[in-house]
């Protein structure tokens, strides 16, 4: 693959589609992460007097919180940063799970701190004008890997039809820092936590199984299920029909 070209693809359709809804520039929710990573420094390329990176901890590693200054600091993205934690320890208060389930509410805890981030964003797409640009990857979208109104919650994903390896050769193309795109792919969640750990299969058999349909009978039992029971996030919701009709 043609990877310059691929980025003056994407850096054109950014501006393309961001222009076609009124706006003025975009906001990317910087992670320091690989794929918030390439997402900002396209949306810098592709505006670059009006766009903002927001980092948001929420009981984060420090380690993430560093390399997204990192980057913003080699790319000159304009940064800010909204601490989350009071805020999401406050809401916990709030919401009891006495009775729910020590994993259940493990993940109910971890999306909340997904969804927050994306009031974060929000917030500052209206104050400015601007889009949400967001750094979901194709096996991310097509397995349900991302949080429903929440990482998914954005105006438009310019990596939505690039496997995860694709992405890491765009990165390298685009001349992304080597820590962030060598260390394990995780979304910060719990202390720990990991992409290939929580989906139980590393990225490169995803890829392998999303470009060619080809993988063992053991990873299609594990990726087939995720992909049909995750319909409704790609989807808009439902409306009734009055009528009964299907």
């Amino acid at each position: 693959m043609n990877y310059q070209k691929l980025t003056e693809n994407l850096v054109s359709w950014i501006r393309e589609k961001v222009a076609a809804a009124g706006g003025k520039g975009g906001v990317v929710g910087l992670s320091g992460g690989l794929d918030s990573s390439v997402a900002a420094v396209l949306c810098r390329r592709a505006f670059p007097e009006a766009m903002l990176a927001i980092t948001m901890p929420c009981h984060s590693n420090r380690e993430d919180l560093e390399h997204a200054q990192v980057l913003a600091d080699q790319f000159s993205i304009p940064t800010k940063m909204v601490a989350l934690d009071t805020t999401y320890d406050a809401l916990l208060k709030v919401l009891p799970d006495d009775k729910v389930a020590v994993e259940v509410s493990r993940l109910a805890q971890a999306n909340l701190k997904a969804r927050l981030r994306m009031l974060a964003l929000y917030y500052f797409a209206n104050l400015l004008n601007y889009m949400v640009v967001g750094s979901s990857n194709r096996d991310e979208l097509i397995l349900g890997y991302f949080t429903k109104y929440g990482d998914g919650g954005v105006d438009i994903q310019p990596l939505g039809n690039l496997l995860k390896g694709q992405v890491r050769e765009l990165a390298r193309s685009l001349g992304i820092p080597r820590p962030i795109i060598d260390k394990p792919p995780s979304a910060g969640l719990w202390e720990g936590q990991t992409d290939e750990g929580e989906l139980g299969i590393s990225y490169d058999q995803i890829d392998r199984y999303l470009a060619s349909g080809e993988a063992s009978a053991a990873v299609k039992k594990r990726l087939e299920p995720m992909i049909a029971l995750s319909k409704h996030k790609r989807q808009a919701p439902p409306v009734a029909d009055l009528f009964g009709e299907r």
